[in-house]
């Protein structure tokens, strides 16, 4: 009969566990790139001070006859060449000819 209690509380705990990690995945923040300004010139240093998580969500606001969005590795953000947020690094850049070099662009660090 102690053996049955053991395996009760063993699959309780089971149980706890996996609501806790579903809860705690389930918890995205939704980021607005540039705030009220949106996706536009000047935006580099957004990211400063905030911090992202992988499966948080990047919301671009831009007018698209003006800008786009994509996403690119190191190299091509320095030389601002086009190429849901994973782990580590991620960049994002503006395509349209000289966007880029006028800081359309974010780098997102993702724990």
């Amino acid at each position: 009969m102690s053996h049955q209690g053991r395996c009760s509380v063993t699959q309780a705990n089971v149980h706890l566990l996996f609501l806790f990690l579903t809860i705690v995945s389930a918890q995205k923040t939704t980021f607005t790139v540039g705030d009220k300004s949106g996706w536009t010139f000047n935006v580099e240093n957004w990211t400063d001070g905030k911090k992202f998580k992988a499966g948080d969500e990047l919301v671009f606001n831009y007018d698209p006859s003006l800008h786009n969005v994509a996403v690119v590795d190191a190299n091509e953000y320095s030389s601002c060449n086009p190429v849901k947020l994973s782990k580590g690094l991620n960049y994002f850049i503006c395509t349209v000819p000289g966007h880029c070099d006028a800081d359309v662009k974010i780098s997102v660090n993702a724990s």
